[in-house]
């Protein structure tokens, strides 16, 4: 084992900005005053970042050292810690929350590369990362996808970070996942499409709207202007970056149900797919839509808004083959 922890940097994944400290935030840390208090809030939780590496010769195991912003109760629910490769699950460790610790997962045999998803709450730092019996190195850089979405993006009642739908349909195409998921907003928010143009991205995903049914009620012609005009506001940062807009999944007591402004989800799903199919007319060929109606059923969901770990592999699988039609991935 080396004596010295490695700088946790190179290994990182999933990262959208550092924050003091190293800490990965979702949401530009020079821009937050213009955001919701609940986006702020969510977007200081690491979701979807992660440790990839390859194995040296001789490496038995990963060691993980962190410091958690808040280690909780004695006794609350432990920290997973899962060890992935491209085949599936290898093993999860769970320990109790705490404010710094070392967590230790042995290696099969093979070189990887391996994933290693930490636990999302109480907010966890990675300080360092070192092999057990050999060294580790870095994975090799993938291609860079950008993920913006409501509760349903950030993985709400799948359990494990690594069943959310952008976890799937990341290993499946072999992305880096920028999971940019706020539970409870991803209304439209203006600064946000601001900030996504700012980062590097090889390709980007927009799967919001149900939160504009009841959280923040939007008439139907606010959600088809709020859609074009976030759509441009992204292209002004990446104008021939392949985008796609999965469009809300089924809702039930919203399908039908007005809200506030006499907006059903169903009418309020077919203004952001008319603002989609309005800007591929005047000529984006580098956009495309997935209507997200028909991804999953009643079944799929754990509390009739949020798909359990069945709906988040369905949608998942269901963005990887839109993402291939399209031919932005292979």
């Amino acid at each position: 084992m080396s004596e010295h922890w490695l700088d946790p940097s190179p290994f990182l994944r999933g990262v959208a900005w550092l924050a003091d400290g190293g800490r990965a935030v979702r949401a530009d840390p020079a821009d937050t005053m213009r955001l919701p208090w609940d986006t702020q809030a969510r977007a200081a939780l690491p979701i979807g970042v992660r440790l990839e590496f390859a194995a040296g010769p001789g490496t038995t195991a990963v060691e993980v050292r962190y410091r958690t912003s808040d280690p909780g109760p004695p006794g609350g629910l432990g920290h997973v810690f899962a060890l992935w490769n491209r085949h599936g699950l290898l093993r999860e460790l769970v320990t109790e929350p705490a404010g710094e610790g070392v967590v230790r997962l042995p290696l099969p045999p093979g070189r990887g590369p391996y994933t290693v998803y930490p636990p999302e709450g109480r907010g966890p730092v990675v300080l360092g990362v070192r092999g057990t019996g050999g060294p580790l190195a870095p994975a090799p850089a993938a291609p860079r996808w950008l993920v913006h979405g409501d509760s349903i993006t950030e993985g709400w009642w799948s359990t494990r970070p690594a069943h959310g739908w952008p976890a799937v349909t990341g290993r499946a195409l072999g992305l880096d996942t920028v999971n940019l998921g706020y539970a409870g907003g991803a209304r439209g928010e203006l600064p946000t499409a601001e900030q996504l143009a700012t980062l590097p991205a090889d390709l980007i995903t927009l799967a919001f709207g149900t939160n504009c049914w009841s959280r923040m009620p939007y008439s139907v012609p606010l959600l088809y202007e709020t859609t074009r005009v976030f759509l441009e506001l992204v292209r002004q940062g990446h104008p021939g970056t392949p985008l796609l807009l999965v469009s809300p999944v089924l809702r039930p007591e919203a399908e039908a149900e007005p809200n506030r402004l006499g907006a059903t989800l169903a009418e309020l799903r077919a203004a952001m797919e008319r603002a989609v199919r309005d800007r591929v007319a005047a000529g984006d060929r580098r956009l495309a839509l997935l209507p997200g109606l028909p991804l999953l059923g009643p079944g799929h969901l754990a509390d009739g808004l949020h798909p359990n770990d069945e709906g988040h592999a369905r949608l998942g699988e269901a963005v990887a083959g839109a993402l291939r039609t399209a031919g932005f991935a292979s």
